[in-house]
């Protein structure tokens, strides 16, 4: 157990397989008799479909198929929408849309799928598509978040009440706000916009049908986050019960949000496969990635903060813009909610009044990606809070330690009806100043000085959830006395081979290398929820808690008859059941290998084999937190920002694997910084094509790019679940797009620059000192 068990840096048991290539992706997958399947994607952002010949394409040599629109309709097949409507937990009526396999009408972004062309080798389906003829009808398009908000903008959805409004929110009190803000002393306000992000997982989204004619089955391989979930997706799109329909997610790498739902491509290949009898691979390119994968992060916040003489917070008030792109479908309200649920973060104020407005465009669709919407909120109020700092003459770090929740006042219910059960938030910023040695910068200021440098640092903080819905884990032994954990969790990059047997091994005492973690096969998983929303270790690793106490106790019953004692006189320690009180015992892995006897009264009476299952619900969930500390130097003659330091101090709960933990930490301040710096998926306003649409023009850290980010672990045992645990999957991308331009911003305040967008880029830094240069002096930059 002290060398495998909870706590221990255990190297993750999966990595020699990726590391030596043995890695099996959807990709790596090819199936007897398979063909191949190219999407023709609309050139128009916004245009009627007048009419669609493929006669010219069905001739092209190799060719076995093209489906259009019109014939998904004729086979009544079902359509994507949301999952959760606004209207559902009690809010404004919202207005929900339905994503077709295939348009048959209107297009309505660059990309929007027409037609799906299916032929004998990849090229051949290629040539067809550009064969195809599309006869089509171009409207106004609207693609900017500004203009869609603003009446008589062109509609997306002509049958939509509120113009380009898919959803409309709100918290807090008006009167009670405004009477707040004018008794302030100071208030401040800003105009904020997040950049709109590509997710750009490593691997891109690909997908395999196969259809058993003889059993009328369906089985899917595809690159999910959620196998269950897709299943439940595609029952719906093809009118079939779930049991005729496998969803296999094998190696998948990396998913951020994006592998979650299921995308037309998912289903045009199943289709496809039972027009053909033949199975059916579709693999999007970089560039159809970017064209088709939902977007994250876009937004505008129009944000005022009223504050007494001391700085202390009265009352905020905010304005929302959300891009839901194209479609309403998915998770698309997911991130649109937690932007705004989460603007309080953990600052001590009741007094506010928040709206915010889903707006429609034509562009893809929004879908979650890593923090969804905890990053949005965090960057508003850090950024908020960061200026008022400024505006008001206080010391930045200063304003947030007045401001923070004192432990004193825990629980703490936000007016966003979050509770905060757990947390130190002071201590925890204050232990990162000092780890980024803070007193030591003025120093370190000098010599950039002296290099003809501007130097910059922030701290910012953070707080987020981790855990959503209920999961089910299952425990079951084989004959041989190994175990196999079922897991209705998915890993795609998290460790959970490594981590789950990590809590199996401390609780039953099985060996780890007798213990095989299963999971993304819905044959072999009867029911699972899949991974994000950092749930995996609150939901799954307490349901699997859960499935553990439940098979210790159906055991202890076995072993009680093989012992010959009562079952109210053995205890469990160390995997081995004894007698209180003598030295008779027996192992857990011995009575599983007896419960599989081929016959006996130990079988006769309990049955056979040893297996149990646990659930778990994350109600309350998890409140993960913490503080990053920044210091870089932006060159002014060229505008490159280089991160010199960076610190991060975060309060997860129980560390179950501290250098897991670490690599989740790193991995999300890199995708912080890639926003903050480098990424922005960007249309052309008038014409809504995508000009962002490959590497060549979409920004990537690199490791160049990355800082060595120093992390320490500090363990604040959550109160709402028996492991204590917090979650750590997306707290880096959170905390580091704020700390980064606050930095970057706090370089540049001697030129008079008091505020830059993201991502800051060498050209856009450059823009703002050489503007700051040659205003008036007497007018901020």
């Amino acid at each position: 157990m002290a060398k495998f068990g909870i706590g221990q840096a255990v190297r993750r048991v999966e990595d020699r397989r990726f590391l030596t290539g043995q890695g099996r992706y959807v990709d790596d997958i090819s199936l007897p008799g398979q063909c191949y399947g190219v999407t023709l994607l609309s050139p128009h952002a916004h245009a009627r479909i007048k009419r669609v010949d493929v006669t010219r394409a069905k001739a092209v040599p190799g060719v076995l198929c093209v489906l259009t629109g019109a014939d998904a309709l004729a086979e009544k097949l079902g359509s994507f929408t949301a999952h959760l409507m606004p209207e559902d937990f009690g809010a404004p009526k919202g207005h929900r849309t339905f994503q077709p396999v295939l348009v048959a009408d209107e297009v309505r972004f660059v990309g929007d799928r027409v037609a799906f062309v299916v032929a004998e080798t990849l090229s051949q389906a290629r040539d067809a598509a550009e064969m195809v003829e599309v006869d089509y009808e171009p409207v106004p398009a609207v693609v900017n978040l500004e203009d869609a908000a603003k009446d008589g903008s062109p509609k997306v959805w002509e049958d939509c009440p509120q113009g380009n409004v898919g959803f409309r929110l709100m918290f807090g009190n008006k009167e009670a706000t405004d009477a707040a803000f004018a008794k302030a002393k100071h208030v401040v306000e800003l105009r904020l916009e997040n950049n709109r992000l590509s997710p750009v997982a490593m691997e891109p989204r690909a997908a395999i049908g196969d259809y058993n004619a003889a059993e009328e089955t369906y089985t899917l391989y595809t690159t999910s986050q959620n196998p269950h979930g897709v299943r439940m997706e595609m029952s719906h799109i093809f009118h079939v019960p779930e049991n005729g329909i496998r969803v296999i997610a094998p190696d998948v790498g990396g998913g951020f949000g994006l592998k979650g739902n299921p995308f037309p491509d998912d289903a045009l290949v199943l289709w496809a496969a039972r027009r053909l009898r033949r199975p059916v691979k579709w693999v999007a390119s970089r560039s159809e990635s970017m064209l088709t994968d939902h977007c994250g992060r876009e937004m505008v916040y129009y944000g005022e903060l009223a504050l007494d003489e001391h700085g202390k917070i009265l009352a905020l008030r905010a304005r929302c813009l959300f891009q839901l792109g194209a479609y309403f479908v998915g998770a698309g309200l997911a991130a649109g909610a937690m932007s705004v649920r989460f603007i309080p973060e953990a600052y001590d104020f009741q007094t506010m009044h928040i709206l915010s407005q889903g707006l429609f465009t034509n562009t893809s669709q929004s879908g979650p990606y890593r923090g969804a919407g905890r990053p949005e909120a965090a960057y508003f109020m850090e950024r908020l809070i960061e200026h008022a700092a400024r505006v008001i003459g206080i010391d930045p770090a200063e304003i947030r330690r007045r401001n923070l929740i004192a432990p004193n006042k825990l629980p703490y219910a936000t007016p966003t009806l979050w509770n905060y059960d757990s947390g130190e938030f002071q201590r925890l910023m204050d232990k990162c100043i000092e780890l980024s040695d803070w007193n030591g910068y003025a120093a370190r200021k000098k010599a950039s000085q002296n290099a003809g440098k501007l130097r910059g640092r922030a701290v910012s903080y953070y707080i987020e959830f981790g855990g959503i819905f209920n999961e089910r884990m299952e425990l079951r032994f084989d004959p041989g006395g190994t175990l196999t954990i079922l897991g209705g969790t998915h890993s795609h990059g998290q460790g959970h081979a490594t981590v789950f047997a990590q809590l199996v091994h401390e609780w039953l005492g099985v060996p780890l290398q007798d213990i095989r973690y299963v999971q993304g096969d819905t044959a072999q998983v009867p029911i699972g929820r899949g991974t994000y929303g950092a749930r995996s270790a609150v939901v799954g690793g307490n349901a699997l808690k859960v499935a553990s106490d439940a098979l210790v106790a159906k055991g202890k019953q076995l072993a009680a008859a093989m012992m010959e004692a009562d079952a109210a006189d053995l205890e469990f320690e160390d995997g081995q059941y004894r007698v209180v009180g003598t030295d008779k015992a027996i192992t857990l892995t011995d009575v599983a290998k007896a419960s599989y006897a081929p016959m006996g009264p130990l079988t006769d009476k309990f049955g056979v084999g040893l297996e149990a299952s646990g659930s778990y619900s994350a109600n309350p969930p998890s409140h993960p937190n913490g503080a990053h500390a920044c210091e870089l130097e932006v060159d002014p003659e060229t505008g490159e920002v280089v991160i010199d330091r960076y610190f991060v101090v975060d309060d997860l709960g129980r560390v179950l694997n501290p250098l897991i933990v670490r690599g989740q930490i790193q991995g999300g301040v890199v995708q912080g910084l890639g926003q903050a710096l480098l990424e922005h998926q960007v249309y052309d306003r008038q014409s809504g094509q995508l000009i962002s649409g490959s590497f060549m023009d979409y920004g990537m850290p690199r490791a160049d790019t990355m800082p060595n980010v120093e992390a320490e672990l500090e363990e604040v045992p959550c109160k709402t679940n028996p492991l204590g645990v917090k979650g750590i999957g997306e707290s880096g991308t959170i905390g580091a797009p704020p700390t980064v331009i606050n930095a970057v911003i706090d370089a540049l305040s001697p030129l008079g620059i008091d505020r830059i967008e993201m991502p800051a880029t060498p050209l856009r830094v450059w823009q703002a000192i050489s503007r700051a240069r040659s205003a008036p002096a007497a007018q901020p930059a």
